[in-house]
């Protein structure tokens, strides 16, 4: 039987929430091993004029605990 610990990761990005994920778990993975899998809590963008500048993301991120 395998534990399982979450932990929860902002991240952004200026190209896109897919590289904002990426940069969750990249981030996450520096002071974690075992990442198991990612789940996307809540997205947002900033936005100045009529442009958006950056997507952020708040991921839960779970990891096996040996």
């Amino acid at each position: 039987m395998a534990i399982l610990k979450v932990i929860e990761v902002m991240a952004n990005s200026t190209d896109s929430f897919e590289d904002a994920i990426r940069n969750a778990v990249k981030h996450a993975g520096k002071s974690v091993k075992n990442i198991r899998s990612a789940y996307v809590r809540e997205q947002s963008v900033i936005v100045n004029g009529d442009n958006v500048t950056e997507f952020r993301v708040n991921v839960k991120i779970s990891f096996e605990v040996q």
